[in-house]
């Protein structure tokens, strides 16, 4: 007589809701402050299913990362692409940062630039990730500018892309300042940035 296979159980959670939660874990408490019993409680998971399902805690945060860069919303980079006046796009793309760094009570800051600050350089591979945001920003952003300057919003003798990169940075460093934000400083910042792109 010819036993059956055993029919493998299905999983009793949700991997995309769990990958979540992850991630929503270790925006507020970093890679190293996250310990595996924090993830196995948040995630209702134990350290077996953990490890079948995401690998490593390293992995998992990856996951986690790279989650959060495809569910950002609004899409800085979308918001950048759309047709019309480039120059107004800039400007809600700088106020989008001062303001979530402002409204944000819980001072997680962006999880990228936590991880470029907490885990770069000694993770080449989270470095790979964390500069390939940096780079699609960035190229989204000289392509704005480029734009501009065709449309006449941008004077003729401007280079793209180093403002391009100037942007960048100050995006950037946006994100280092929500973790103790102070009002006047990120409007006063933010109204010298955009003044870089006046005639």
């Amino acid at each position: 007589m010819t036993s059956l296979a055993p029919v493998p159980r299905p999983k009793e959670f949700d991997p995309d809701a769990a990958l979540q939660a992850a991630m929503e874990l270790f925006w507020e408490h970093g890679y190293e402050a996250t310990s595996l019993a924090m993830l196995t409680e948040r995630l209702g998971l134990g350290r077996a299913s953990l490890y079948a399902t995401f690998g490593d805690k390293r992995n998992l945060y990856r996951l986690a990362l790279q989650r959060y860069l495809a569910t950002r919303d609004p899409n800085p980079i979308e918001l950048l692409s759309r047709p019309g006046p480039v120059l107004p796009a800039i400007q809600a793309l700088v106020d989008q940062y001062v303001d979530e760094s402002l409204c944000d009570p819980d001072r997680k800051g962006c999880l990228v630039v936590n991880t470029a600050t907490e885990l770069l350089p000694r993770d080449r591979d989270l470095a790979r990730v964390v500069e390939s945001s940096w780079d699609a920003l960035e190229v989204a952003l000289t392509s704005a500018l480029l734009r501009a300057r065709a449309q006449g919003e941008l004077a003729t003798d401007r280079d793209p892309r180093a403002l391009a990169r100037f942007l960048l940075v100050f995006l950037q460093g946006v994100r280092v300042l929500a973790k103790a934000p102070d009002p006047d400083r990120l409007r006063d910042a933010a109204r010298t940035a955009l003044s870089v792109l006046q005639p």
